[in-house]
């Protein structure tokens, strides 16, 4: 009856070490900075959010300057994040956003559907560091009726 007692005791442990392993594949939240390049280079403030195990929200609110065109933009994903090795994820995911734009005489809204597709890495320290590439597909016939191929660095404070 002891070993008994010993083994599922054990299983309870070793059970409980892998959930709380898995549950640390990504932080409950995250700030910093996104930099990259569609249609000129820019940066984003993002968010990230988790809501679960392996699914989070992330939102960019973003600055891109090309060609004499300024644009803002917000965008929202939702990402599935999975494990690569030890610290290592990689993640995609799908979303959707809008912005505005301003070219000189020419001032308007736009609408975009993105997906994402990236790599990061979770240091010992409260930093994450991302590599991603995020295809947008915009909708405006004056500014971005066309699909944007955008490739960008992140770095992320965890909290």
């Amino acid at each position: 009856m002891k070993k008994i007692i010993i083994a599922v005791f054990a299983l309870f442990t070793i059970s409980a070490a892998t959930t709380a392993l898995q549950a640390q594949i990504i932080a409950k939240n995250a700030l910093g900075v996104r930099l990259g390049d569609n249609d000129g280079f820019g940066g984003e403030i993002s968010y990230q959010t988790s809501l679960s195990n392996s699914n989070r929200l992330e939102f960019d609110l973003g600055w891109r300057d090309s060609h004499n065109v300024e644009a803002f933009k917000l965008v929202g994903l939702y990402q599935w994040v999975m494990p690569i090795e030890d610290r290592f994820n990689w993640y995609v995911g799908l979303g959707a956003g809008v912005g505005s734009f301003n070219a000189g005489n020419n001032d308007g809204a736009f609408a975009l559907i993105a997906g994402d597709l990236g790599i990061e890495y979770n240091f010992k320290i409260p930093l994450l560091i991302s590599l991603d590439f995020r295809p947008e597909l915009g909708f405006n016939d004056n500014y971005r009726d066309d699909l944007g191929l955008d490739i960008a660095l992140g770095l992320r404070y965890q909290f």
